[in-house]
């Protein structure tokens, strides 16, 4: 969160929902420039558990919108937001899915 507000990534805003709950953030989306979604605000709430790392973080879009990744409820659903559990039935690889090791080292970009 720190970094986030000293160093902001351009077109998302991130403030904590209330100053006391670090796991419970606030996300702004401005939407890119050419594309469907230019000029577009979303906003969204991220929360995190709170045993994070281990466990992945959710992501619910509180605006409406269409998304093929994106349920009625704006829950999003991608494979990187699941829990490490091996899942036939859901089509996905669990390299896939949720892994601490993911969110941190150089290798990780937004």
């Amino acid at each position: 969160m720190k970094s986030l507000q000293d160093e902001p990534v351009e077109g998302f805003k991130v403030t904590l929902v209330d100053e006391s709950d670090m796991y419970n953030w606030e996300v702004a989306i401005f939407g890119p420039p050419n594309t469907h979604y230019e000029g577009g605000y979303f906003k969204a709430r991220l929360k995190f558990p709170v045993d994070y790392p281990y466990s992945p973080p959710s992501f619910r879009f509180l605006t409406k919108m269409w998304h093929p990744n994106i349920y009625e409820n704006g829950d999003v659903c991608i494979s990187i937001l699941h829990p490490p559990v091996d899942d036939p039935q859901s089509g996905e690889l669990p390299s896939e899915r949720w892994n601490p090791t993911k969110m941190s080292g150089p290798s990780y970009s937004a």
